[in-house]
This record gives C-alpha cells, sequence and structure tokens, in this order.
C-alpha cells in the first residue's frame, strides 16, 4: 500500500511536469505559433522565465502569483491546469495501476487539459491534437486487444462523428444559427474510439447535464454568450473512464 502510495504521488509530479507543457500547447497552437521557441516568457513584461520559474504549482506560490521581474499578477489558469493535471494523472493510476484504463486515462486528462486552455481562451480545438489524441488511442487498443478491435473501434468513432454531426444540423435548425463548432464534431471520433458506440452517445447526454448550470448562466448575462462544450465532452469521457460506467453491462446487451 505504502509503495503504491509512492507511485500515486510520482505520477501526480509527472502529471504536474505535464500540465505545464498542456498551457504552452494549449495557448501557442490556436495561434499558430511554435510550442519549442521561444522558451516560456511573462505574457506582460515578455521576461524569459528561469528554470525556477517554472516549477509547476510551487513557482506560483513562492512568487505569490506574481511575476519576479514585473510583479504583474500570472493567471491562475496555468496553475490550475498544472494542478489539475497532477491529481488526474495521480487519481487514474491508483485507480488502475499500469494497465489499458490508466494508459487512455492518461491520454484523456491530457487531451481535456489542452482543450479548457484552448477552448475557453480561443474557442478552438486543434484538429493536430485531435488527430494525435486519436492515433495514440488507436495503438493503445492495438497493443492491448489487436488490430481488428482496434479497427471496429475506428468504426465506432465515425458513428460518434456522424450522430454528433446529425445533433449540430438539428440544433442550427432549432436555434437558426451555430449550435456545436467543427472541434465537437472531430473530438466525438476520439470520444468514440476510446469508449465504444453506446457510451460515446451517453457522453453526450452527460456532457448535456454537465454544461447546463454554465450555460444557464451564460444565458442569463448573455443572450449571445458562447460556450465552449469541449472540455463538458472530455470531462463526461473522463467521468466515465474513472468509474468504468458500461452501458453494454448495464442494458444487458
Amino acid at each position: 500500500m505504502e509503495l503504491k502510495l509512492f507511485y500515486t504521488v510520482v505520477v501526480a509530479i509527472f502529471g504536474m511536469l505535464f500540465g505545464s507543457f498542456y498551457n504552452v500547447v494549449g495557448w501557442r497552437i490556436p495561434q499558430g505559433l511554435s510550442i519549442v521557441k521561444p522558451g516560456s516568457f511573462c505574457p506582460k513584461c515578455k521576461h524569459k522565465l528561469r528554470w525556477y520559474e517554472l516549477i509547476p504549482v510551487f513557482s506560483f506560490l513562492i512568487q505569490g502569483g506574481k511575476c519576479r521581474v514585473c510583479k504583474e499578477k500570472i493567471s491562475w489558469f496555468y496553475t490550475f491546469t498544472e494542478l489539475t493535471s497532477g491529481i488526474l494523472w495521480g487519481l487514474v493510476f491508483y485507480l488502475f495501476g499500469f494497465s489499458f484504463e490508466f494508459f487512455l486515462g492518461i491520454i484523456t486528462v491530457s487531451f481535456l487539459s489542452i482543450v479548457i486552455v484552448s477552448d475557453s481562451n480561443f474557442l478552438i480545438i486543434p484538429d493536430s491534437i485531435t488527430i494525435i489524441a486519436s492515433l495514440l488511442v488507436f495503438i493503445l487498443r492495438i497493443y492491448y486487444f489487436g488490430i481488428v478491435q482496434a479497427l471496429i473501434y475506428i468504426l465506432y468513432g465515425v458513428g460518434a462523428f456522424v450522430v454528433m454531426y446529425l445533433l449540430m444540423l438539428l440544433g442550427n435548425f432549432i436555434f437558426k444559427k451555430e449550435s456545436l463548432g467543427g472541434g465537437d464534431i472531430k473530438l466525438m471520433f476520439f470520444i468514440g474510439l476510446a469508449l465504444g458506440p453506446w457510451m460515446s452517445v451517453f457522453t453526450i447526454f452527460l456532457s448535456s447535464f454537465i454544461a447546463l448550470p454554465l450555460s444557464l448562466i451564460i444565458y442569463f448575462r448573455s443572450k449571445d454568450g458562447i460556450i465552449p462544450y469541449g472540455p463538458f465532452l472530455l470531462i463526461a469521457c473522463l467521468i466515465i473512464i474513472l468509474f468504468r460506467i458500461d452501458l453494454n453491462m448495464i442494458l444487458g446487451l
């Protein structure tokens, strides 16, 4: 038990480190910027950050949430991504150990972390990230279950994509405006590949339920408010993975 807790903490630390990288990816790719150069810098004074200013979570706390040079406040968003990534990486390992579910969970957490940054700030889910996440799940399925099952799940991904596309057309017809972004529809391919047909459809309902409170707040504040839906789809996907929800067993299919 003590050894498992030790490994959980180690995995969580790696999760925070990757969370810092997810911030970079989520901020730069939607703007067409390189994720390699230049190195991390303060967006206010352009001060190039040293290694000790890049320690996930701790640098933010030690510096009082401010840039060491210009003393401008640093957005809590960076630290939020780092902290939640670390917690979720640790939780996934604690629940599943090194298994198919662990790697599927880590891929989903990583995808979610990037999408929260990109979709919340730019209303963009980069196609390149969706492709990479889907490819990783495809390779994971080949490794654990073989090429035949992996190809079948490709079809499930296409089916989930089609269902979401039809829902978009219905939403556009009802509301007389764009109801879903293209990134949300493409994201459903990943979810279908990760969860299969029944659970991907259930993800749509679960994500809508989770997003409802925020949707009402935005609606009453501004009827033109745009809701980034991608993060809710991936949160629902992650909940299904963590709780091992399986409609096939529940419905006896």
